[in-house]
């Protein structure tokens, strides 16, 4: 089993244990990905309440998981393909198998974590910025934040330095949205410049941070008000924290990327497991913030 973990106060690491190991970020790359669209609506490029273009859902339920697209978590296809080592599916029979046309529900009148809502926020960016993901959301997010060896892994060459735990061979494209890979360290630095630099307005980072309240607590987490903002899951802990961030996990580790909100010092903390148990590691995450 490893552990490793990063604390940040006031721009700097402060406690760390294997920081600069270098892991999956799994859905933390959820944040990122919110906070390249962020960029886009402050430079006026794109809209967060208007349907995007041909669609029936806005970017706002894009990110907020209100969109009414299916999540292929769902399919046990999925999952059996992945348990045997396959190549990820193209995109279109990926979007096949969803009968993704057809939303589960009215956008905006629901809530289901998606996968392919992500999807769609990549491809956005993409068309947007004229460039692949990895080098719109270095331009927009990665450069201007600091954090300067995170990237998106693209095929199973670019995990073999990456600590994957029991999921050797994994192929990182099976994560639809894009699957980032960095420090543990940079996991945190990165979360606490977001949210205490002037790469948002204070607009923005307030729409990011407000959260979709969800019906809590969750059985056997750490969460007694959840709620989910823009691309972050944020709310109070049953410990009496409010933070907001993201947890991420996926075959054989998980990571829980955090910002104590509130109070009078500003924590934020990543924590990392080679396991695939979610609640253990974004425990471990709320006591560095608590601490």
């Amino acid at each position: 089993m490893i552990e490793a973990w990063a604390l940040v106060e006031k721009g700097a690491v402060v406690d760390s244990r294997d920081a600069d190991r270098l892991v999956p970020w799994w859905s933390f790359t959820k944040t990122v990905l919110a906070a390249a669209a962020l960029v886009l609506i402050r430079d006026g490029l794109i809209t967060l309440d208007e349907p995007v273009e041909g669609r029936p859902y806005t970017l706002r339920q894009l990110l907020q998981h209100r969109s009414g697209l299916a999540n292929y978590g769902d399919l046990r296809a999925y999952h059996e393909a992945v348990g045997r080592g396959d190549d990820p599916w193209p995109v279109p029979e990926l979007l096949n198998r969803l009968d993704a046309q057809k939303l589960r529900y009215p956008a905006g009148e629901g809530w289901d974590y998606s996968n392919v809502g992500y999807l769609v926020v990549g491809q956005l960016i993409e068309t947007i910025v004229g460039s692949d993901l990895n080098a719109a959301l270095q331009r927009l997010v990665l450069t201007p934040l600091g954090i300067r060896n995170a990237r998106i892994a693209r095929d199973r060459a670019d995990l073999a330095d990456v600590s994957m735990g029991s999921a050797k061979g994994y192929h990182p494209a099976w994560v639809y949205h894009g699957l980032m890979v960095g420090t543990v360290a940079d996991a945190a630095l990165l979360l606490d410049r977001l949210l205490e630099t002037s790469l948002l307005t204070l607009g923005l980072l307030r729409e990011m941070l407000t959260p979709f309240v969800l019906p809590g607590p969750i059985a056997g987490r750490p969460w007694q008000n959840p709620g989910y903002g823009l691309g972050t899951m944020t709310g109070d802990t049953t410990a009496g924290l409010n933070v907001g961030g993201h947890t991420g996990g996926g075959p054989g580790s998980t990571i829980a990327v955090y910002r104590s909100l509130g109070g009078s010092v500003s924590r934020t903390a990543a924590f990392f497991r080679t396991s695939e148990d979610e609640a253990v590691t974004e425990e471990g995450a709320f006591r560095l913030l608590d601490g």
